[in-house]
């Protein structure tokens, strides 16, 4: 089963890499853009199977280390962009989205794959009805991010006022969420640990980032403040979300080492 697992996480690379290929080579040609779009849903398809790989083989949702908050993460990712291309109709950021989708997953056969074939038993804090709540609402703010950063990236070359607005939408249904992960985690720190709030790394860069959102949103409706000056600060939000995960999982530790 973990072979199998393994091997949808790698053919969901492949797939979101070549959509990003043709994603940017599709300008004008909407042959290329139907096989751009395919090659995404195709990804999703088998990041989806990896998902229930992994489910199958712990028997539990999985979302207790960092693979498995990964293949979250990358799902909502790429799911939330596909609403927004189908919403909007602009296929202008697939390349960037479906490439940071690609790199996402990309970390789980680099840094986690001893991860994705655990089968240990959850450990003691994990094992509350917040996890899931938590988690979800967690993943779905990154993917909220990341499909804002990518949008964001591409509007530093075009300026697109469809477009801000899909970014400042997506952003603020991110922060929801972000607001979200960080009420639920501070009711379950305190029924776990006895305190809402400890000042654990991953609980300080997460409200950093919620801060440089916060920022974002409030600046957004202030003329001076759009354009390339709010693209930035969304793509340093991102930037920021990163760190949250990578950073504090690999250089510092914390309550949250193991995601």
């Amino acid at each position: 089963m973990t072979a199998y697992i393994y091997e949808l996480v790698c053919l969901a690379i492949f797939l979101y890499i070549v959509a990003a290929i043709f994603y940017l080579l599709a300008s004008g040609s909407e042959f290329k853009q139907r096989i751009a779009l395919g090659l995404s849903i195709g990804g999703l398809l088998a990041n989806s199977l990896a998902i229930i790989g992994r489910t199958l083989l712990v028997g539990r949702l999985p979302l207790a280390n960092g693979a498995e908050f990964m293949l979250w993460f990358t799902w909502f990712t790429v799911f939330t962009y596909l609403f927004y291309e189908v919403k909007s109709q602009n296929k202008g950021a697939g390349a960037p989205v479906n490439l940071i989708a690609a790199l996402l997953l990309a970390s789980i056969p680099i840094l986690m794959s001893r991860q994705l074939g655990d089968v240990a038993p959850l450990m003691p804090a994990l094992k509350s009805p917040w996890l899931t709540s938590h988690v979800l609402t967690a993943v779905f703010a990154y993917g909220s991010f990341a499909v804002a950063a990518g949008i964001a990236a591409v509007q530093l070359k075009k300026n697109s006022t469809s477009a801000e607005l899909w970014i400042n939408k997506i952003v603020t249904v991110g922060f929801v969420m972000m607001t979200l992960t960080i009420v639920l985690g501070a009711i379950w720190a305190e029924q776990a640990w006895g305190r809402y709030w400890s000042w654990d790394p991953k609980e300080t860069w997460a409200l950093i980032t919620w801060i440089i959102y916060a920022i974002y949103l409030h600046l957004y409706y202030r003329r001076d403040w759009k354009g390339r000056k709010a693209n930035i600060l969304v793509i340093v939000g991102f930037a920021l979300v990163l760190f949250t995960f990578f950073g504090v999982s690999y250089l510092l530790s914390g309550l949250h080492s193991y995601a």
